[in-house]
């Protein structure tokens, strides 16, 4: 396999986790704090961290503030991806992405069945391409934030940003 496809590129990045939740406070949060733990084993940064309503004003003015900021390169949600009527956030980041990322949807939804069963085909988690930065919108459980970035993420995001980038 030639060097400009490897697809086995390490590097460190920095991270935004956005926590959206209408009862989560920083003190009772879990998914976002668990992500930042997994995310700096990996020897990568968080860069911001911050929970918002199930409100598509809030939702987008942090999620501009990440794209914005030139010292994240990786935005992750957690919430507001099920099919109830307070799950926006989908919705709210899908239209401002350059580019769907629809296997990593597509996978992760595999990976929850394995381990929720049909319930996890019900999932609504998207990731896409904003100029040169990555984001993931998962649901809002502290398993399906360790299943994202451990078995999906973590182990690619050095090949997706090393394609970005080219």
């Amino acid at each position: 396999m030639s060097d400009e496809h490897r697809r086995d590129q390490r590097l460190e990045t920095s991270f935004a986790i956005l926590v959206v939740s209408d009862t989560r406070t920083m003190e009772t949060d879990r998914s976002g704090k668990i992500a930042m733990e997994i995310v700096a084993s990996e020897g990568h940064t968080t860069e911001a961290y911050d929970i918002v309503k199930n409100d598509e004003g809030e939702v987008r003015t942090a999620i501009t503030g990440y794209i914005n900021d030139p010292s994240i390169r990786v935005i992750l949600t957690s919430g507001g991806t099920g099919v109830g009527r307070k799950d926006i956030t989908a919705d709210t980041i899908d239209p401002l992405l350059d580019k769907k990322l629809d296997g990593f949807g597509e996978y992760f939804r595999r990976l929850s069945h394995d381990e929720i069963g049909l319930a996890g085909i019900y999932s609504r988690a998207v990731a896409g391409l904003v100029g040169n930065k990555a984001i993931f919108c998962l649901p809002g459980s502290k398993n399906a934030m360790v299943t994202a970035l451990k078995k999906i993420i973590l182990p690619s995001i050095g090949h997706l940003l090393w394609e970005v980038d080219r």
